[in-house]
């Protein structure tokens, strides 16, 4: 059986608030780790820069009035693609530099899961308000006994917690990646161009 905090061995909520605390504070460490691995060094600091500034001039370039001769038109297309091509290395940069703390990062998330799911399994530590999906119900009442769809698992809970949690951490924390990055994760927009 699942031990509580002993503060909040007779409150209602006490699996589901660990939970979510655990969570909270494993974001937190996460992001810890990856300030001291990252974002405080000059490398991610000047990537950072490049991205930025690239994605602003060609902001820029793409929003000025487009001239009516074909030379001028030409000559700045080859400019927004050799900032275009910039932008997409470095942030391709910047992806390759976070690689080597997401592998620390996934260790301590899968280490903490393990402990989390030893400490709480097979135990029901919310109700869903609604009736998931055959899908969602697969995740969220995964290692439970019983029919009841509203009933939630530990690992579901946390998956929520930690995906809302350290995405919002990173924003207050301005750890977020650049705005010229967005595009530049697994599934990068298409370029128009090569269609």
């Amino acid at each position: 059986m699942a031990t509580t905090i002993p503060l909040f061995a007779s409150f209602k909520y006490a699996d589901s608030l660990t939970v979510v605390g655990i969570s909270f504070f494993t974001a937190l460490v996460c992001e810890a780790i990856s300030w001291i691995l990252i974002y405080r060094t000059t490398s991610y600091k000047s990537l950072k820069f490049s991205i930025d500034k690239a994605a602003k001039k060609l902001e820029t370039m793409k929003t000025e009035n487009p001239s009516s001769k074909l030379t001028i038109k030409k000559s700045k297309t080859k400019k927004i693609d050799r900032v275009e091509s910039s932008l997409k290395e470095s942030s391709r940069d910047l992806s390759l530099f976070k690689f080597k703390s997401g592998a620390v990062v996934a260790l301590v998330l899968f280490v903490v899961f393990g402990l989390l799911n030893s400490l709480f399994e097979g135990k029901v530590v919310a109700k869903l308000p609604f009736h998931p999906i055959a899908i969602v119900r697969k995740m969220s009442h995964r290692g439970l006994k019983g029919d009841d769809a509203t009933d939630c698992s530990m690992a579901f809970l946390y998956l929520l917690c930690s995906i809302s949690i350290r995405t919002n951490l990173q924003k207050f924390l301005g750890f977020s990646p650049p705005r010229g990055a967005a595009g530049a994760g697994l599934f990068p927009m298409p370029d128009p161009k090569t269609n």
